[in-house]
């Protein structure tokens, strides 16, 4: 009996053992299926989220793009860049691996700027190359041939040896194309550069193509409010290498002079970047002060700004403006701005008024310093140029919370009345001198014309204006 049940119990455990390793077979043999299925997964069927150029994306994918403040990724997670070219303005590259960024001296004749990309790839692979114009202009020829183009490469075996080596990401633009003009200032570079650099509140090193020192010069004030660190002149600063563990070659453009919230990393808008404005130059209104019987609470008149130009669109009649904008109650500053104008003064300017005046144009980009609340009044210059005008200014204004008006030009308040017969398509027939591309409209409609408003239409603008001011902020 003892040895029977000796040989059953035997029996028992081989056949339980028999079982436990058919289990783990199974086990087994389900994870390498797995394993295998989710490796071809990631390899042939990557996520489709408009952003291309990608290998294996996986965790980094996510990493990424939900890393809000750190900027510390593991070393798994080094691959090829993601780059965006789905923009209808700009494109961009974000780049996690051993980065090194060739930069040039003073004396050098490159017309390009190479950004290598080495450490964790396979022997096998071929190098790979991509090319960006880090400028938000994408599609204009004009602007973007002014541009150094970035290019992007894989370099294996032999990396250029660093010179100098930085903990914080690095992002990469331009100051070329339509830089000098104020609305080009912030519509193409400042507020996507707000945009891309939000996130890592304030560590980041920028890197600068094709920089013009009297511009970063103006507006430095605000790059420090998104940089802790001193701008680096990739062409024409010092040979050398400098290394990083991430780098965002291009920036993010949005709209017209504004910020999606939906497509923005903490949700904000740009009434963020107004605020960032605020700080940077020490506005001291974030508000307008409500208008009372024709006076503010604040024991002085509503104040009009008339934003002037002297070459083109400028006022034939600014004196009767100001008189007539002083007898219903306003306090008057004409004023227009240039290339050498003090950023932080004029804008400290234009946050003390609670009205702004002008012709399309520019100088009307300082609304952006206005305070909530206050009123801007465009005036369209003729030649039904309305979707140009609204596309520019009024819908940015409408989400700075800045309240709008606009005042269309007729045939008799323009000087081109004077500079063509009464019968010339310029006069009667605008939409033939549209079709003849932009490069005609500017040309005719915004260099060659000046401007002598109807007191009496204007009188009406400016007296509304002064009821929008009596109106709480709850109504923007």
């Amino acid at each position: 009996m003892f040895g029977f049940s000796k040989v059953k119990r035997l029996k028992s455990f081989a056949g339980q053992n028999v079982m436990k390793l058919g289990n783990g077979s199974v086990i087994s043999c389900m994870l390498i299926f797995l394993c295998i299925f989710f490796l071809l997964k990631a390899r042939f069927c990557p996520a489709s989220t408009g952003i291309i150029n990608t290998r294996s994306l996986g965790s980094r994918t996510a990493m990424v793009q939900n890393e809000s403040s750190s900027h510390l990724i593991s070393d798994e997670a080094r691959e090829q860049p993601i780059c965006d070219i789905s923009g209808k303005r700009s494109d961009t590259c974000d780049v996690v691996a051993d980065i090194r960024v060739v930069t040039h001296g003073r004396n050098s004749t490159a017309n390009s700027t190479t950004v290598t990309i080495s450490g964790s790839f396979n022997s096998q692979r071929r190098a790979e190359e991509w090319r960006i114009r880090p400028y938000a202009r994408k599609g204009d020829v004009t602007a973007m041939n002014h541009v150094t183009e970035i290019l992007l490469q894989t370099d294996p075996r032999n990396p250029p040896r660093c010179t100098r080596n930085h903990t914080v990401p690095a992002l990469i633009f331009s100051t070329a194309g339509y830089t000098g003009n104020f609305f080009h200032d912030f519509t193409d570079v400042l507020v996507p550069l707000f945009i891309t650099s939000h996130r890592f509140h304030g560590e980041v090193q920028f890197l600068v193509t094709d920089m013009k020192p009297l511009w970063i010069s103006k507006f430095q004030l605000i790059l420090r409010q998104l940089s802790r660190y001193q701008v680096i002149d990739v062409n024409h600063g010092e040979d050398g290498v400098h290394c990083f563990r991430r780098a965002i070659i291009g920036t993010i453009f949005h709209q017209e002079l504004g910020v999606n919230p939906l497509k923005f990393p903490t949700g904000s808008s740009i009434l963020g970047f107004k605020q960032l404005l605020r700080r940077a130059f020490s506005l001291e209104r974030e508000t307008v002060t409500p208008v009372v019987g024709g006076n503010t609470t604040a024991s002085r008149p509503p104040r009009l700004l008339i934003i002037s130009r002297k070459r083109s669109r400028a006022f034939m009649n600014v004196r009767e403006i100001v008189d007539l904008a002083k007898s219903l109650g306003f306090e008057v500053v004409v004023a227009e701005a240039n290339l050498s104008t003090d950023v932080g003064k004029f804008a400290r300017l234009v946050n003390s008024c609670d009205v702004m005046l002008g012709v399309h144009g520019a100088g009307l980009t300082n609304m952006i310093f206005l305070p909530h609340g206050a009123v801007l009044i465009q005036l369209i210059p003729f030649g039904r140029l309305e979707w140009v005008a609204r596309s520019s200014f009024k819908d940015p204004a409408v989400k700075m919370k800045v309240r709008y008006l606009e005042y269309s030009l007729r045939e008799d308040e323009t000087s081109l009345s004077e500079q063509y017969p009464r019968d010339d398509p310029v006069l009667k027939h605008p939409l033939q001198i549209h079709k003849q591309g932009w490069s005609m409209v500017r040309s005719v409609y915004l260099v060659k014309q000046n401007v002598k408003p109807h007191l009496g239409r204007l009188r009406s603008k400016l007296l509304e204006s002064l009821e929008l001011l009596k109106s709480p902020q709850e109504s923007i």
